[in-house]
């Protein structure tokens, strides 16, 4: 079965892929994840707070007693990190020695500024693409969603005209026109458009009276989200489309390519049952796509987004409808 595919501009010969996570700072995992057949490796994001921690560093080691020591308390631990800025090159640069398949390079961040410049240094680091991370919750009430939305065009804007590598953005689900801002980043040249960012909610302590970091993997009902935005910009936009939480397996793979995705990115189900689970889902799709008779994945590739549903109304408003009267008492 021919599963080949294309995102950002490389010709793969299947969609799956492990997301960004920590799976790449150990080479040996990453030996594992090629030779479990993963099309491309992810990287975890290097953050903007990293880089623009090491800037202060440099700047009050540069001005001496000068500068004031007690800004870093305002930036995380480095060691919180598991990669550093340095560090994170060099992981990119041994990556590619390792592996011979497509190495993406991730940014965090919310702003477009200094720290925009690691994107060059990636790619000189040997990286083949770069994914722009934007995960920012929006808490000022004077901010509105044009400028929240800005915030993302204006990274973007920083980033394409720097480097010649391709350029995608994982975006969050919650900007208010998603529609729109994926059009926007679209007329901008963006390669690509990752759904979703995974939003982590804190817990609280009410003992301590703290704020606790909490995650959870997800699982594949959170895929549900994904598959209707992949439905709906699947054939507006050019750039190449991927899934980015919950998909754990050939099915959950098989319904996001379905709906439109170019590229499967996988992690929780890849922490959980280790590497090789990219050949299973591999295989699962293929055996799949065999026994219906496609004679390759292009053929399903969008075949139930909005443009070729034959119902596309149960990705919009009817679907609503349907569902709150689906139950019976």
């Amino acid at each position: 079965m021919n599963l080949e595919t294309t995102y950002l501009g490389f010709t793969l010969p299947h969609p799956i892929m492990p997301g960004a996570s920590p799976l790449v700072d150990d080479l040996d995992t990453v030996r594992r994840l090629e030779d479990a057949g993963a099309a491309a490796i992810v990287m975890h994001s290097l953050f903007e707070e990293q880089i623009e921690r090491e800037m202060v560093v440099a700047h009050h080691l540069a001005s001496l007693g000068h500068s004031h020591p007690e800004a870093l308390r305002y930036f995380p631990d480095p060691d919180q990190y598991p990669l550093g800025p340095d560090r994170y090159l060099e992981q990119i640069q041994a990556i590619k020695r390792a592996v011979r398949i497509p190495v993406i390079a991730s940014l965090n961040g919310t702003t477009a500024s200094g720290w925009l410049r690691y994107a060059r240094l990636l790619e000189e680091a040997g990286a083949d693409a770069l994914e722009l991370n934007v995960y920012h919750v929006a808490t000022d009430p004077y901010e509105t969603g044009i400028q929240v939305e800005t915030r993302v065009i204006d990274i973007l804007l920083s980033v394409k005209p720097a480097v010649r590598i391709p350029v995608c953005v994982k975006l969050s689900p919650f900007y208010s026109s998603l529609a729109h801002l994926a059009g926007q980043l679209d007329e901008l040249g963006v390669d690509g458009l990752v759904l979703f960012n995974r939003f982590y909610q804190p817990d609280l302590d009410v003992e301590a009276l703290e704020v606790v970091p909490h995650l959870q993997l997800s699982d594949s009902q959170e895929l549900l989200l994904r598959l209707r935005w992949l439905a709906i910009l699947s054939g507006h936009v050019r750039a190449s489309l991927a899934v980015s939480g919950g998909v754990h397996d050939w099915l959950d793979a098989l319904k996001a390519v379905m709906a439109g995705a170019h590229a499967v990115q996988m992690v929780s189900a890849l922490l959980r049952h280790g590497p090789e689970r990219l050949r299973d889902v591999r295989e699962g799709l293929a055996r799949w796509l065999e026994e219906h008779e496609y004679e390759s994945l292009a053929q399903a590739q969008g075949s139930l987004s909005l443009q070729r549903c034959p119902d596309p109304q149960a990705f919009e408003r009817a679907n609503y409808l349907r569902v709150l009267q689906s139950w019976r008492i």
